[in-house]
């Protein structure tokens, strides 16, 4: 009970910390309302040449941009996880700190991500996603259960981002610098999340390969759950395959960070 409500008020502490950038949430929400409307236009001239591109119809694909856009800062497709401090920590030798206080360091900086995700799904997300709502004719769902579905995918692929962001922090202990690590973790959670092109593009068995990776839990799964390609069981699989992505990962998180926590303890003594 001690750890669940700690994580709670780390996670409002994030949410609120990050309300207080307001100039740049609206610059944020300008740049994804903008980059929306080149996707937009983008995929309406590709399918215009090919109606069910990737299975999707014109409205669903229109769709799919904008909740890329709804999701870019809530799932850090391009940085800027809470965790993102952790990394300097390490550098700095002050995580050696954190390592006193009370509390899990996994479950500290999870918690902390979680708080800033959802102030930037609200901050960053719904305006975009109406906006484009209001320019285009997007299918979206007008009953609730698709988009209580689609929140529940979104919690999960923003855990199964913090997961991977965080193994990559993790690689600060033993490299002086992770920001390249970091880079690249970056150019393929927004390669193979579906945030370029929906993964239903890419051909035969590379396409089935890249959405079994995690990446796809972060944009493709969640909007597929909304446009309700995924409906009844096939939805439920979709969310059991986020789980274990996020379990998965978290559980190699914990393996490393007690790796990592030792060579600490053997170099400080």
């Amino acid at each position: 009970m001690h750890a669940a409500r700690l994580a709670l008020v780390v996670a409002v502490g994030s949410f609120r910390r990050y309300a207080t950038y307001r100039v740049a949430t609206v610059a944020g929400v300008v740049t994804n309302t903008a980059f929306g409307f080149i996707l937009a236009f983008t995929f309406t001239a590709l399918w215009s040449e090919r109606p069910r591109l990737g299975g999707y119809d014109l409205p669903q694909a229109l769709a799919f941009v904008w909740i890329g856009q709804a999701l870019l800062a809530a799932t850090a497709l391009m940085g800027g996880g809470a965790e993102n401090e952790l990394q300097g920590r390490i550098r700095s030798g002050d995580v050696a700190v954190d390592l006193y206080r009370p509390a899990d360091l996994q479950l500290w900086w999870l918690a902390a991500d979680l708080g800033r995700a959802a102030f930037q799904l609200l901050g960053r997300g719904v305006v975009p996603l109406a906006v484009g709502a209001l320019a285009f004719p997007l299918a979206l769902p007008t009953t609730p259960l698709p988009w209580l579905l689609f929140l529940t995918s979104v919690t999960l692929g923003v855990v199964v981002g913090f997961a991977l962001r965080y193994l990559v922090v993790l690689t600060s202990f033993w490299l002086l610098d992770g920001s390249g690590v970091s880079a690249m973790s970056g150019l393929l959670g927004v390669f193979f999340s579906g945030m370029l092109l929906p993964l239903t593009l890419f051909p035969g068995a590379f396409g089935e390969t890249v959405r079994l990776l995690p990446w796809s839990s972060m944009l493709q799964v969640p909007a597929d759950v909304l446009l309700e390609v995924r409906q009844g069981p096939d939805a439920a699989r979709a969310l059991g395959f986020q789980a274990l992505w996020a379990l998965a990962l978290l559980g190699a998180g914990r393996l490393l960070q007690r790796v990592a926590i030792r060579r600490v303890v053997v170099q400080g003594g």
